[in-house]
């Protein structure tokens, strides 16, 4: 989803002192920032990015825009947000953040002015706040695309032409032939490079039907009788 910036304007922070103001305890534990936005309608935020320095906790709260006859709201959105696991360690304490408006705890539209509210309760730390603030609200939606008619609603496959009447089919012809080459590198395989001698072919006659009955097959199976001779 494509978002936008949104131009804003940080008021100075405010701090809320805790403890006695009179003593060296005193500190302030709490830090108001206030966001507005002059130049800018009523929107609809969208997500906010800062970095975090050594703030523990964050609190947002935003002011509404009702209508013209009845006054702003403020209401909380954020509530305690936990920006370091343990204030007194560095975890978390540099982080970059981005919050978003699913993670919010009302609607987050017609926003008029944001409040931050920062929470350090560790005495570790001499300072704290956030830091490059930025506001984001939804981008304009991106144009719907057309495509044609044949690249949405694609023709179904298409059926293969018959073959002729007496062609074999190729895939039991691919078949066999992948059976072939299987043997050809089978008998590469065992080749033996020993001289095995001359082979004499002698008496080589055809035997068909009563010549030879318990030879033929139904298919008029040529037999033969081969002599090898060994040299």
């Amino acid at each position: 989803m494509s978002r936008m910036l949104v131009p804003r304007h940080v008021k100075g922070t405010v701090a809320l002192q805790v403890g006695d103001v009179r003593t060296s305890q005193g500190r302030p534990g709490v830090l108001v920032i206030d966001v507005t936005f002059p130049s800018v309608a009523p929107f609809e935020l969208q997500e906010i990015t800062f970095k975090n320095y050594y703030t523990a906790f964050l609190s947002i709260r935003v002011c509404q825009f009702t209508s013209i006859h009845t006054p702003v709201k403020w209401v909380t959105c954020l509530r305690d947000y936990c920006l370091m696991p343990d204030p007194h360690s560095e975890e978390g304490a540099q982080a970059y953040v981005s919050l978003f408006k699913h993670q919010m705890l009302c609607d987050m539209s017609r926003v008029l002015e944001l409040r931050l509210i920062l929470r350090q309760p560790s005495p570790l730390w001499l300072s704290f706040t956030v830091e490059e603030l930025q506001i984001y609200q939804q981008g304009p939606k991106s144009p719907s695309m057309t495509f044609p008619k044949w690249l949405s609603h694609p023709m179904p496959c298409e059926q293969p032409t018959p073959l002729p009447e007496g062609l074999p089919d190729p895939s039991r012809v691919s078949s066999e032939v992948q059976q072939m080459w299987a043997l050809t590198e089978m008998i590469q395989a065992n080749h033996t490079s020993t001289r095995i001698g001359r082979f004499d072919v002698s008496d080589c006659f055809l035997l068909l039907d009563s010549h030879c009955p318990e030879q033929v097959r139904s298919d008029g199976l040529l037999c033969c009788r081969w002599m090898a001779v060994m040299t």
